[in-house]
């Protein structure tokens, strides 16, 4: 195992075997990007009033004046009540006027006896709610009127469908590094066909909320995976290229076209099946795809390693050494099937227990920060599909960027910049919400683009640092405390109760806090990927890191340069 890269040389690095690998796994990325923000489009909330029904015998300036005017930064319609429906038929029908204080949109003065709004008593919405179309036709929020008493169950089924993005990472990780990369891919794959086909036809709340846990399984573990798997089967810039930019730029197009494709489609349950069939459609690319001879050789599956191989050797055209892999590599092997690793290897010895814990933190955080910029923008003015279309492109530029600082620069230093950057623009919020919009998604875009660029190095810097042993198992466990930050942004809105700004507040912090957790971490930039943990690079002790002599090996030699390992880029997705 220690000299695969070798080992596997004779293949080259971009020869026909290589680019169907290279396109595929990119395009198997696609059903994850495209259900990624289905949360926010699905459980929308539109402007809404009280309904007042047609049969009520009402005058046109009382069924004006009927839903109260709130003034919160603006003057709106109540949400949640209405004068008395009785009291207002009974003023209507002895020809009494609303008074001076009605509502927006209101009539001129009538010319009969006239009564103050204020001093009329309230209700709650007992007939239901109209909820505004201009952008939504219909969401769950609107059908199973989720609002008012209510509204707890949005955040609720948002933190749902995150917690099942929790679960799946957990259980996907170990079941990867277990039973294979390949079946557990196109297992997520299929998930994410199969139950968002039966969200369309959820009859209830209850029901959609547990479709929608089962659906948030299939999300991220899908897409961690594609990666491991392509860091794992392709070398040199080809591996590079993969993580930090095609990979991640087929992700960005997918989450892309879903708010274009929310635009087009305004009722949730058509939105549902159609966000099915990327998922459905994909799992024919089971035959393009091998499984991981890495992994297979970990697993000390020689023979399955050996034949993945010999076939792509076949398909490059080129021949294959008589031994392909060193009886070294076959002991090393087969030591390594023999320790069995799991969850609880993430914590044995004091230098992995270090790295997991501060690698935790990080991911937590820095979920946070991606998420709640998402939620937190339904509270900005404009076009949402706009907003998100927005919010989504400025990815782009992030992977770029991302991918240039990947050739060159070490890890540590790239993650605080681009962090630094994010959290200085989200921290500056607070001076433009309410004076500058234009600006303030400005520094919305720019914030975002810190902080994904930050992800990025992130997924990249968490791979190198991972043992092949454990790599997924290592991913997923980042990638389920990742998913327990996001299952908690939903929430951030419920702060701006007390006070408007510490929802963006709380999301800078928590950027500079990872930056802090950064700094303590190894540097990992042209070392030798490992592949056991006795081969994992030491933590600084809490003390301002410095990256010059290598780490030592398990053997207690340095190993001569090899190819960079594991470049890995992510929005998300976490």
């Amino acid at each position: 195992m220690q000299d695969y890269e070798e080992s596997v040389s004779f293949l080259g690095t971009w020869g026909p075997f290589q680019r169907r690998v290279f396109f595929v796994l990119c395009l198997c990325s696609f059903p994850s990007g495209y259900n990624i923000l289905s949360v926010i489009f699905l459980l929308a909330s539109p402007p809404h009033h009280c309904y007042v029904p047609a049969h009520s015998n009402l005058s046109q300036d009382w069924i004006q004046a009927s839903i109260p005017v709130q003034a919160t930064g603006q003057l709106e319609r109540s949400s949640c009540s209405r004068y008395k429906l009785d009291l207002v038929q009974n003023l209507s029908a002895l020809g009494v006027n609303p008074g001076p204080n009605r509502t927006l949109n209101q009539s001129g003065p009538g010319s009969g006896p006239e009564v103050l709004l204020s001093s009329l008593r309230q209700e709650g919405c007992k007939d239901g709610w109209t909820y505004s179309t201009e952008y939504y036709q219909s969401t769950v929020v609107t059908e199973f009127d989720l609002v008012c008493s209510d509204q707890w169950k949005q955040p609720l089924t948002s933190l749902v469908y995150f917690l099942g993005g929790l679960c799946g990472c957990f259980i996907s990780g170990q079941m990867s590094d277990r039973f294979g990369r390949k079946p557990v891919l196109f297992g997520s794959i299929a998930m994410l066909g199969v139950f968002s086909t039966a969200l369309a036809f959820a009859p209830s709340w209850p029901v959609f909320t547990v479709l929608f846990f089962l659906l948030g399984l299939g999300q991220i573990s899908s897409y961690i995976v594609v990666f491991v798997m392509g860091s794992e089967i392709l070398t040199g810039w080809s591996r590079l290229l993969f993580s930090n930019l095609c990979l991640p730029f087929v992700y960005v197009f997918a989450m892309m076209l879903l708010p274009s494709t929310a635009y087009l489609v305004r009722t949730w349950r058509h939105l549902s099946l159609i966000m099915a069939v990327p998922g459905l459609a994909f799992i024919s690319l089971w035959w393009l795809v091998p499984e991981s001879p890495r992994w297979l050789l970990s697993r000390g599956r020689l023979q399955e390693a050996d034949f993945v191989l010999r076939s792509a050797a076949l398909e490059n055209r080129v021949d294959a050494p008589p031994v392909i892999f060193l009886s070294a590599s076959v002991e090393k092997a087969e030591s390594q099937k023999a320790e069995s690793l799991s969850f609880l290897d993430l914590l044995k010895t004091t230098n992995i227990r270090r790295i997991t814990l501060m690698l935790w933190l990080i991911w937590f955080s820095m979920s946070i920060s991606y998420f709640g910029l998402s939620f937190n923008l339904s509270s900005l003015y404009g076009n949402p599909f706009l907003n998100h279309f927005l919010l989504s492109a400025v990815e782009l530029p992030a992977y770029v960027v991302g991918w240039l600082a990947a050739r060159s620069l070490p890890r540590r230093l790239s993650f605080i910049g681009f962090c630094l950057l994010g959290a200085l623009a989200l921290l500056l919020i607070q001076i433009t919400l309410y004076s500058q919009p234009a600006l303030t998604l400005s520094l919305v875009l720019l914030g975002k683009f810190g902080v994904l660029a930050g992800t990025g190095v992130l997924y990249m810097y968490t791979g190198e640092l991972s043992p092949t042993v454990i790599r997924n198992t290592a991913m997923s466990s980042c990638a389920m405390f990742s998913r327990v930050g996001s299952a908690i942004s939903p929430y951030l809105l419920q702060l701006a109760v007390v006070y408007e700004l510490l929802p963006w507040i709380v999301v800078g912090s928590l950027t500079l806090l990872s930056v802090l957790l950064c700094a303590f971490l190894p540097e990992t930039f042209r070392r030798p990927l490992p592949d056991t943990i006795q081969q994992m690079p030491l933590t600084q002790c809490f003390r301002w890191p410095r990256a010059s002599t290598p780490p030592p090996r398990d053997d207690g030699k340095i190993t001569k340069d090899q190819t960079t390992a594991l470049e890995i880029l992510c929005t998300t997705r976490l």
